[in-house]
């Protein structure tokens, strides 16, 4: 009847039903109450804190996982499990140092036939160096986790952990640049592998995002044409927009204007679809910037008016002050000097 409920908790956990599992799992502890076994009262303990945890609710769980302990003398029953679990029991209560001394425990006893299981481990490491506001760490953590997570044929979650890693290394700038690039060029590699749209795309912006940063443009939009190219449809509007944004913004960096034009007006068109009025003013200061640089002064000039409007509708003081400058400078190119020094006194 144990061995009933503990595969019926499992079953349920794992399509979701948390309520049914978290039942089953007690039964299962009453019921081992009764036996002769230790052992098995133990393994029913954490069976139950396992699933508290993993249902977000780790101080429930800590309580059950503490119970499944075994005694000093018995500790070579302890497994990686344990220690995962009670380090993510921990990681959920925000205690980031104990949460990691059981995770680097658990990462110990993993041998190496469980790469799938030392990875996530290491991401779990790196998430609480995050929070604990160390992100060269973490980086060197979701690092490992994409080499074990590459060892046990996992490309996507291992794709997932370079981005990740990437993202830590442009946090904490104690990395070079050409070794940033170097993890997004091996996790833009992953991705044609990837048989996830969803997931691709999501990487694919990442990725450009993390190129923007590097200064690396020319990549940069050909990952967010690749991420925009699988975001299509209804299915993530406001993803759309930000990529059509971001992809404006990289052309306008690669002095692309004319190609640019297109992009910004879409991205525009989009964010005031989606009544997203900030984003939608700083499409329309790209915009007016591209016209700019075109030497369209009038259009310039109009995209200034209607991103100074949109960014008084959505309270962005900065945002008004650039529009007006960028107002005052449009206006100057456009002979009307007395207008331009209006402007700028606005902007003041």
């Amino acid at each position: 009847q144990i061995e009933g409920l503990t595969r019926a908790g499992r079953r349920t956990l794992a399509l979701g039903d948390a309520r049914e599992a978290l039942g089953c799992f007690r039964k299962a502890l009453v019921l081992s109450g009764g036996t002769a076994s230790p052992r098995l009262r133990r393994a029913c303990a954490f069976n139950l804190g396992a699933a508290y945890v993993e249902t977000g609710k780790p101080e429930k769980g800590l309580e059950f996982l503490l119970q499944s302990q075994p005694s000093e003398e018995e500790s070579e029953e302890l497994s990686g499990d344990f220690d995962f679990n009670l380090g993510a029991a921990h990681e959920g209560l925000r205690d980031f140092p104990k949460a990691l001394e059981r995770f680097g425990a658990a990462v110990e006893r993993q041998g190496a036939e469980q790469a799938g299981g030392r990875a996530e481990t290491r991401v779990r490491m790196g998430c609480c160096y995050l929070g604990m506001r160390e992100p060269a760490r973490a980086a060197r953590c979701f690092l490992d986790a994409a080499r074990s997570y590459t060892a046990a044929a996992s490309p996507e979650a291992a794709a997932v952990a370079l981005s990740r890693a990437s993202g830590s290394m442009l946090q904490s700038r104690r990395f070079r640049a050409a070794e940033i690039a170097g993890v997004l060029a091996q996790c833009r590699s992953l991705c044609e592998s990837i048989p996830d749209p969803a997931l691709r795309g999501r990487l694919y912006n990442d990725i450009g995002l993390g190129y923007s940063q590097l200064r690396i443009f020319s990549l940069a939009a050909e990952s967010f044409e690749r991420a925009l190219a699988l975001c299509g449809g209804e299915r993530d509007r406001r993803r759309e927009a930000a990529l059509l944004q971001n992809l404006g913004a990289a052309h306008n960096a690669l002095s692309s204007f004319g190609t640019a034009l297109g992009w910004h007006r879409r991205a525009a068109a989009l964010h005031g679809a989606l009544g997203n009025r900030r984003a939608q003013g700083q499409c329309f200061g790209n915009l007016a910037h591209a016209c700019s640089r075109l030497g369209n002064h009038e259009a310039a000039a109009e995209s200034y008016l209607h991103a100074l409007q949109a960014f008084r509708d959505s309270g962005d003081m900065q945002g008004q002050w650039q529009a007006c400058e960028g107002l005052g400078a449009a206006t100057s190119h456009l002979g009307h000097p007395q207008k331009a020094i209006g402007h700028y006194k606005e902007a003041l």
